[in-house]
């Protein structure tokens, strides 16, 4: 329970001043007493952006070592703030402390591996051609590369991460790791906890001597803030992690900018499984088990949520009776806010109600809670209808039953971009797993085998993105350390005198 006397002052952080402004919005906590909250403005998006330009003139300039500190600053300033987060972001979400806890020392993780990342400079993936003064026909100038930060960025909070994907989270330290000051659009469904992780960012600023304009967070507003964010002629690319249809207006915005930049848009995906014949007859309760833990987990609200199997028409009728005993005593959960658990419920209306689709588990869900739900179809319905193949952000499980091999293949080659796609498979499915993994390379940005695609590790390998929609940018990821290069751009430099050289390549 929160102390009553610890209360949010519910205002913008632009350039280390605390902001009010007139307008309000009162948040809608999943436990405890709502708070109001200054509503952000156009005029305040201009404050910030300005304010970060200025800074990056340092800022983008700073030593790694210095930036590295801040990172590492930031890290210390959020986990000495730990039990108010938890409390915070427990009461604003619904999310278990234990949840928000895991996902507190993932921020903090992020943070101290690009401190180290960008401390051992590789990701600058410095060149050097020496100079030929007596080649033939024509001598060579002494040409020099490396990767340089490109700007301000913007950065939208995310629904169903409020840290590691909101205002300290993945895109803001690989941002701010190349050098890019950052402005951030709070999210609304979590506006305390976001304005708790920015006095620690705040915190750290002053204590590392970065320049204030170096990080802003601007708290909820209409749609009119995050308009103007995205068409600053300030603001160099977008970090945004969020729903298909807000993703792809704020791209289609960055786009139609007079100088459009790079918008990097992780917008979800339906993350199919593909379950073949061995695996299924030597383990099929063990991975129907596995499906239902990983379908609910969190109450489905990842975008890594594994949300169709494909399996094989003849051993479907058990694989669903297992997976339904599995799903039972789930129960239902509570979910972000209660507009997700209302396009929830419409999801499941939306699917129950296709062609050909077949109810197993059908359970009602409450004003802002999900029970999960277990629907059926054959592929040559799925196939025939476009609309299966959407996401439904929550608990929902659609079975695709496949005639054979070939159909199998189909369903594949007919599904769109993808976050991951899995393989569950043992060495009798070698020869279709070959057939179907350059397939679904073309999918998806992360394949598995064997596995579940929620839970997804910070490291260098990985890859969190893949084709549209999944992500606006398939060459982008958005976890791991290669997520740096979104923000850097490569520089040439021929014939230019040690002196003035940049630090990093002199």
């Amino acid at each position: 329970m929160l102390d009553k006397s610890f209360q949010p002052h519910g205002k913008h952080l632009i350039a280390g001043e605390w902001v009010a402004t007139d307008a309000t919005f009162r948040s809608a906590p999943a436990s405890g007493e709502p708070h109001d909250f200054s509503v952000g403005t156009v005029a305040l998006v201009d404050q910030a952006c300005k304010a970060a330009e200025e800074a990056f003139l340092s800022y983008g300039y700073s030593s790694r070592a210095e930036r590295a500190a801040f990172l590492d600053a930031i890290a210390d300033e959020i986990e000495a703030r730990a039990e108010a987060i938890t409390q915070v972001g427990s009461s604003e979400t619904g999310l278990p402390p234990g949840r928000l806890e895991g996902e507190r020392g993932r921020t903090i993780g992020q943070l101290r591996l690009f401190a180290q990342h960008i401390r051992n400079g590789e990701y600058l993936d410095r060149r050097h051609d020496v100079a030929l003064p007596d080649r033939k026909p024509a001598p060579r100038p002494d040409i020099r590369m490396m990767q340089r930060p490109i700007g301000p960025v913007a950065v939208f909070g995310a629904s169903n991460f409020p840290l590691a994907f909101s205002t300290a989270g993945g895109d803001t330290a690989a941002a701010l790791a190349a050098g890019c000051p950052v402005v951030v659009k709070g999210h609304s469904a979590h506006p305390w906890t976001g304005e708790i992780v920015a006095e620690a960012i705040s915190a750290a600023v002053a204590r590392c001597g970065m320049h204030k304009g170096v990080f802003s967070l601007v708290q909820g507003g209409r749609r009119d803030v995050g308009h103007a964010l995205v068409q600053h002629p300030l603001i160099k690319a977008v970090g945004f992690t969020g729903s298909l249809a807000g993703g792809r207006a704020l791209f289609d915005l960055c786009a139609a900018r007079p100088d459009p930049i790079p918008f990097f848009g992780e917008l979800g995906s339906v993350n199919p499984m593909f379950l073949l014949p061995s695996a299924i007859a030597a383990r099929g309760a063990e991975i129907a088990k596995g499906w239902a833990a990983s379908l609910t987990m969190g109450a489905g609200q990842f975008c890594t949520n594994p949300g169709i199997a494909v399996i094989m028409q003849d051993q479907a009728g058990a694989f669903a009776e297992a997976v339904q005993q599995a799903l039972v005593p789930v129960g239902a959960q509570v979910m972000l806010t209660d507009g997700i658990a209302e396009a929830y419920k419409k999801g499941c209306a939306r699917i129950a109600g296709g062609p050909g689709v077949g109810k197993v588990l059908v359970s009602e869900s409450g004003q802002r809670s999900a029970s999960p739900n277990l629907f059926t179809v054959s592929g040559t319905d799925w196939l025939a209808d476009a609309e299966l193949a959407e996401e439904v952000f929550g608990p929902l499980g659609l079975i695709v039953t496949a005639q054979d091999a070939e159909q199998m293949l189909a369903i594949a080659r007919n599904i769109e971009g993808q976050l991951t796609c899995t393989l569950h498979l043992d060495a009798g499915d070698a020869d279709l797993g070959r057939r179907l993994l350059p397939v679904l390379e073309r999918k998806a940005g992360r394949l598995l085998a064997n596995g579940y695609p929620t839970g997804v590790e910070v490291c260098d390998a990985m890859v969190h993105g893949g084709p549209y929609p999944a992500s606006t940018n398939f060459g982008a990821t958005s976890v791991g350390t290669l997520s740096i290069r979104r923000f850097l751009r490569p520089v040439c430099y021929q014939n230019i005198p040690e002196a003035l050289l940049p630090v990093d390549l002199a």
